[in-house]
């Protein structure tokens, strides 16, 4: 009985807020709220235009704020007087598979340099040649007519950190359904079906790290798994090793699934701009960092301020939210000349705030620009006539974007 009660609570809660969503979106006009219905999913950019208009700031529904201003996000990702969370809260016991990207310092800056070496420059360097030699190998199976997502951006990076942290084996079609289904979640859940589904693969994946973690207590080997094994006990807490391991897997590809996808589909929606790549390959560097600006992967990150704080002269209350929607910050005209023109050669492309800034600038950043770059060299080297093969498919993501599929022909 109590299960029950507990589930019908639940729904309540999940309905009540989708219907207040809603009505938020459609009858209140609600910026913040049309970002989480499906007209903002699929186009979020002329709603960030809109808070723009407003002063690059709105309040939100639960009276919060959210902001669209470049300096405003940057300073607020680099500023200590912000947190992911409340001060003094610890988030170990509600990770939900976050770890350190659920943590303030100390405990952030604790968990992170226990990962940070397996993505220095110099390590990430190391996996060039593996890198390209997974790559040819999809697009030597993929034929004529394939699906971008599924053939090339989605199992390229999978392969990658997988053998980086030691799994054997590795089902890529399960691990993407996996990335999927969590990442989806982080823009809250949309529905019973998907909360199930956020529950069994967080299950799969604890039980698939719980069986490597001891396998590498007893046989340890060379890989980022071993390595946090050793750290239990001293650096590593009880509990914290497989949320870890599960947050490096996530964030080490779908990060990147998403940067390579929608990197394609901006090209191919610029003809000229995939014409100037297939002209001279080695400006993949450059395309993969004008994509982040563009239509990054992750659209938005949140902060809690500490106490009161000004930021870029818009007074913030003590433990008031601010939702830093970076897709719009890397758009900002005050920034980037003509923002919502796709171009390689733009010089400033690198400003974007596609990886967030400050403490925690996302890790991995160095392994995803060294995979979108070796896959869209590649691509333009081997595909110069590559062209969409029928309609993409967004993910049913709020806070994540790209296309769950991508059919394209050669």
């Amino acid at each position: 009985m109590d299960r029950v009660r507990q589930a019908v609570g639940f729904a309540t809660a999940l309905y009540g807020d989708r219907l207040r969503t809603a009505v938020g979106a459609y009858v209140q006009r609600d910026p913040f709220s049309r970002l989480r219905q499906r007209p903002g999913r699929v186009d979020p950019y002329p709603v960030y235009e809109h808070i723009r208009a407003r002063g690059g700031w709105v309040g939100t529904r639960l009276g919060n704020l959210a902001t669209v201003d470049h300096a405003a996000c940057d300073q607020i990702l680099r500023s200590r007087r912000f947190g992911v969370r409340p001060e003094g809260e610890s988030g170990a016991d509600e990770t939900g598979g976050l770890s350190f990207l659920n943590e303030n310092p100390p405990d952030h800056g604790r968990l992170r340099r226990l990962a940070a070496p397996a993505f220095g420059a110099r390590q990430v360097a190391g996996y060039r040649p593996r890198i390209e030699r997974v790559v040819a190998e999809l697009l030597d199976r993929a034929g004529s007519r394939f699906d971008l997502v599924d053939d090339l951006a989605a199992p390229l990076p999978i392969a990658v950190i997988t053998e980086l942290l030691g799994i054997p084996d590795a089902d890529a079609t399960a691990f993407a359904a996996y990335g999927e289904v969590v990442g989806s979640a982080l823009g809250g859940i949309r529905s019973l079906g998907h909360a199930r589904a956020l529950m069994r693969a967080n299950a799969d994946l604890e039980q698939i790290f719980e069986r490597l973690v001891e396998e590498r207590r007893r046989r340890p080997a060379d890989d980022l798994v071993s390595r946090l094994a050793a750290a239990e006990g001293d650096a590593l807490r009880p509990g914290e090793l497989v949320p870890m391991c599960t947050l490096l897997l996530i964030a080490g590809f779908e990060t990147t699934v998403n940067l390579i996808g929608n990197a394609v589909g901006a090209l191919l929606d610029h003809p000229d701009q995939w014409a100037l790549l297939c002209e001279d390959p080695s400006q993949a560097g450059r395309a993969a960092a004008e994509t982040l600006r563009f239509d990054p992967p992750v659209q938005r990150t949140a902060r809690v301020s500490f106490d009161e704080v000004e930021v870029a002269g818009r007074p913030v209350a003590s433990h008031q939210v601010v939702h830093v929607l970076l897709g719009g910050a890397n758009r900002d005209p005050a920034v980037f000349t003509e923002p919502d023109r796709f171009d390689l050669t733009r010089p400033d492309a690198g400003e974007h705030l596609a990886f967030g800034s400050g403490a925690h600038h996302c890790l991995g950043r160095p392994l995803a620009e060294l995979e979108a770059e070796i896959a869209l060299r590649v691509l333009a080297e081997r595909l110069p006539r590559l062209r969409r093969a029928g309609p993409v498919r967004l993910r049913p993501a709020t806070l994540i974007r790209g296309p769950l599929h991508l059919p394209v022909a050669a």
